[in-house]
């Protein structure tokens, strides 16, 4: 028998499979309800219906937009590229203030949890710094490799 509804809990406690379209014509069986469909498939539909939304179509463009994906990714680039080093410059001023303030030999017996706090903020000014510099680097080459190649 075919049974076709949107009560999911209903199909849950009916079914011995449920039969899912998967785009592009075709249909994958998943034994048990929804639920265990959804544990086999590792997903939820209407998160997957959401993301093809929003994916290119075969000309490369994204819908709706008239912008190909790769003048988007170019447009990001070159943003990315203007604003990094003013983000690398306030990351490494934020990490001057929050050394200055660890710098203080009585902060960790005066506040701790003001020391601890400072400390895990450097971290992760830190990390913030490293992916911004790096993510610089990256461009800076991909720049230099592309004016090379005209």
């Amino acid at each position: 028998m075919l049974l076709i509804s949107h009560d999911r809990d209903f199909l849950d406690r009916l079914v011995s499979s449920v039969i899912v379209p998967e785009g592009q014509g075709r249909w994958l069986e998943y034994a048990g309800g929804y639920t265990d469909m959804l544990a086999q498939r590792g997903t939820d539909l209407t998160r997957e219906a959401r993301k093809a939304r929003g994916q290119e179509d075969q000309r490369g463009e994204i819908r709706g937009t008239g912008v190909t994906a790769q003048a988007q990714a170019e447009l990001q680039r070159k943003h990315q590229i203007e604003t990094l080093p003013k983000t690398i410059a306030g990351l490494h001023d934020e990490a001057r203030v929050l050394q200055k303030r660890l710098d203080d030999p009585n902060l960790f017996a005066r506040d701790r949890p003001a020391f601890d706090q400072a400390l895990q903020a450097l971290g992760e000014v830190q990390t913030k710094l490293d992916e911004a510099e790096d993510r610089w680097l990256e461009l800076e080459i991909l720049r230099e490799e592309l004016s090379g190649s005209d």
